[in-house]
């Protein structure tokens, strides 16, 4: 399946960095957060990505153009032949298709506007701030056996979202409402596997996919959970950022499911 990620917004909750670059290309580990992500879903066997670009677009297409030089050395030869030779080259069986999907385009305009590029075939989506231990392929295996349109991945966290009301027999998703101090309740992380028929719930560049489109979704039936209880964690803020930084630089990084 393609997957899609949504790397086109602001980052203004975390602006410490967001001013200098998108937040998908704030890094951990030295890497964009979008290449872990990315990472997470090759090891499972899906390689081809559409990545929905927005603010500071320019600095993700340059990361992808300039892809060996980044992650590989390099030796510049100025004399007669006048070239560049990559050494130890990392290679990645990836096909990646950057996409403009505008500056202030909402989560579902960006979604809609990518879709001649997913085509009439179910496809994987997800946010460009998020990593997951998840096990993409068990939610694909999830969401065929479910026949419905959508699925999203819903897990535990402290209480900074809406919550999800999801029947605990089906497992249908059967509306959305605000937290209280002591829900328990799951939230939408994103991992999601959507049916082409989706793009017909989203009006616009200013529907908010969040809103409109799921509601809808969950008024036809459409919309289930898959829940999961492993490791999910956001990087909304600077101290999230930095909680991941410390994961990853302990050797304890959950997310990392590739060698």
């Amino acid at each position: 399946m393609k997957v899609v990620i949504l790397a086109g917004g602001f980052g203004t909750r975390i602006s410490e960095e967001s001013h200098l670059r998108p937040k998908p290309m704030i890094e951990i580990g030295e890497k964009p957060i979008l290449w872990h992500i990315m990472k997470q879903y090759s090891a499972y066997g899906h390689h081809e990505f559409i990545i929905c670009c927005g603010y500071k677009q320019h600095m993700i297409k340059e990361y992808f153009a300039d892809y060996y030089l980044y992650n590989g050395d390099v030796t510049f030869d100025f004399g007669h032949e006048n070239k560049m030779i990559v050494h130890n080259n990392v290679s990645e069986p990836w096909k990646v298709t950057l996409v403009d999907t505008g500056l202030n385009t909402m989560t579902g305009g960006r979604i809609k506007r990518i879709q001649k590029y997913v085509g009439n075939e179910p496809f994987l989506m997800t946010y460009g701030d998020g990593v997951s231990d998840i096990d993409i392929n068990e939610l694909i295996h999830f969401h065929e056996s479910k026949n419905q349109y959508a699925t999203l991945t819903a897990v535990h966290v402290g209480q900074r979202f809406g919550v999800l009301d999801i029947d605990r027999d089906s497992r249908d998703i059967k509306g959305f409402r605000e937290k209280s101090s002591a829900d328990g309740s799951r939230i939408n992380a994103g991992f999601m596997v959507l049916e082409p028929e989706v793009f017909d719930y989203i009006e616009g560049d200013s529907t908010v996919f969040e809103k409109d489109p799921l509601e809808h979704l969950v008024a036809d039936g459409q919309l289930n959970a898959y829940k999961h209880n492993g490791f999910w964690q956001c990087m909304d803020t600077q101290r999230e950022k930095e909680q991941l930084e410390k994961m990853w630089a302990s050797g304890n990084a959950p997310w990392k499911v590739w060698e």
